[in-house]
C-alpha cells in the first residue's frame, strides 16, 4: 500500500478521535460549568477545539479527502458512550467526570503521539505547520488534565488512610 494512503487512512483516523475529543470535552464543560474544573474545560476545549481544525486543515492542505463514514462514526460514538454506567441510573456522578477526564487524558495523549509522528515523517515539508510546538501543546494539555483526573479520582473514590505497621 502506498505511503500516502497510509497516511490518508492515519489522518483521517486520528481526525475521527479528535471529533470524539471535541464532543467529550464540550460535555465535560457543560456538565462542570461554574466550578473551578469547568472554568478550567472553558480554555482547554478551546485549545482541544483549534487543534482539531488544525489537524482538518492539514488534510486539506495536504490535499487528502475527508473520510465522512470515520467522521460520523466518531460522532455517534461519542454520543453512544453517554449511556455507560455510573453508578447512578440518571444522572451525573462523581465517577462520571473521573472517566470522562481519563477518556480526554487517552485523547489528548494520542493526539500528542501523532503530531509527533509528523513531525518524524513530515518534518519541515509542510508550511504552516509546527509539529514540535503542537506536541508540546498536547502535552501541557496531558498535564493539566491528569492532575485534575487525579483530584477527581480523590473526590470521587476517596483518598487511602495510611497503612500503619506494627512489630
Amino acid at each position: 500500500m502506498a505511503a500516502d494512503k497510509l497516511l490518508s487512512i492515519y489522518l483521517n483516523d486520528h481526525l475521527a478521535g479528535a471529533t470524539i475529543g471535541v464532543e467529550l470535552a464540550r460535555r465535560i464543560r457543560a456538565r462542570n460549568r461554574g466550578t473551578p474544573l469547568g472554568d478550567y474545560l472553558e480554555r482547554l476545549t478551546s485549545e482541544i477545539e483549534s487543534d482539531r481544525k488544525t489537524l482538518d486543515r492539514l488534510i486539506a492542505e495536504l490535499g487528502i479527502r475527508h473520510n465522512r463514514v470515520k467522521a460520523f462514526g466518531a460522532w455517534a460514538t461519542e454520543k453512544i458512550g453517554r449511556l455507560k454506567l455510573n453508578g447512578q441510573l440518571t444522572g451525573y456522578s462523581p465517577l462520571s467526570r473521573l472517566v470522562e477526564l481519563e477518556l480526554l487524558y487517552l485523547g489528548i495523549t494520542g493526539k500528542r503521539e501523532m503530531w509527533r509522528v509528523l513531525q518524524r515523517t513530515l518534518g519541515n515539508d509542510v508550511p504552516g505547520f509546527e509539529f514540535e510546538e503542537l506536541a508540546r501543546r498536547a502535552e501541557r494539555q496531558a498535564e493539566e488534565v491528569e492532575g485534575r483526573r487525579l483530584e477527581v479520582a480523590d473526590a470521587a473514590l476517596g483518598t487511602p488512610e495510611p497503612v500503619v505497621r506494627t512489630g
